[in-house]
């Protein structure tokens, strides 16, 4: 890992095409602005951890399991709350 010090203002570039620049530099919160091409993805690590965890819990869902939770739940759907409130199911 590169460590580097930088004040608010100055300039990092990344390979050919991005560019972090420090903006703000607040006790022991940093402010940074990046520039890059569209198709270079920026997340916050905690988001792509999150998004990771979530597709990992997805794959255990099955079309049954989904069935026997409803199940479970007593057939409770959208559709069933929408007819007793007295709205109408969208024509199909």
């Amino acid at each position: 890992m590169l460590v580097i010090r930088r004040r608010a203002g100055e300039v990092v570039l990344i390979g050919d095409g991005v560019e972090v620049t420090v903006i703000e530099v607040a006790g022991s919160r940093v402010k940074l602005g990046i520039q890059a091409p569209a198709d270079v993805p920026i997340l916050r690590k905690e988001i792509q951890l999150a998004a990771q965890q979530n597709m990992a819990a997805a794959e255990g869902v099955t079309v049954a399991s989904v069935g026997r939770l409803l199940a479970a739940l007593g057939g409770h759907t959208q559709a069933s709350k929408d007819t007793r409130s007295g709205a109408r199911a969208p024509h199909q």
